[in-house]
């Protein structure tokens, strides 16, 4: 890992109408587009879905580092983030964050500490520590097999 601080730098670009292209150095171009609930098409990425996305994301890779660091041997993470947008005060941003996630851990009797590396990583999150937003976190953990 490079040394703290680390900048980010992604350009969107687009016209008054239509589809926004994003894109970051070395990375295949994203195309977005307002959300249904926004007038949008609902056929492309938005905002909103890559912000919530961003968090379903952050979740696996922070696992995945704890998982690795503390030897905890795992099949499968599913994680279902559920982004929650409303109007508070005439601001309209996210309110609540509910990560559901579903882990499968290589063997049995491990879960009481795959819980604990799921909220481990909960906690661990860049992403949901860097939001106002109220976030909870619901684990199953799934026998092995």
């Amino acid at each position: 890992m490079q040394p703290y601080p680390h900048t980010y730098v992604v350009v969107a670009s687009g016209g008054p109408e239509g589809f926004l292209d994003l894109r970051g150095e070395g990375l295949e171009p994203i195309v977005t587009a307002p959300p249904a609930e926004f007038g949008g098409p609902g056929d492309r990425w938005s905002p909103e879905t890559l912000f919530v996305g961003a968090i379903a994301d952050c979740f696996i890779l922070t696992f995945r580092a704890i998982a690795r660091a503390s030897r905890f041997e795992w099949r499968t993470l599913r994680c279902r983030a559920e982004g929650v947008l409303d109007r508070v005060d005439g601001v309209t941003r996210f309110v609540t964050v509910r990560i559901h996630v579903e882990l499968e851990p290589a063997e049995a009797g491990r879960e009481d500490q795959a819980r604990r590396l799921l909220e481990k990583a909960e906690k661990g999150c860049l992403i949901t520590n860097s939001l106002v937003a109220e976030v909870a976190l619901e684990t199953t953990v799934r026998p092995p097999g």
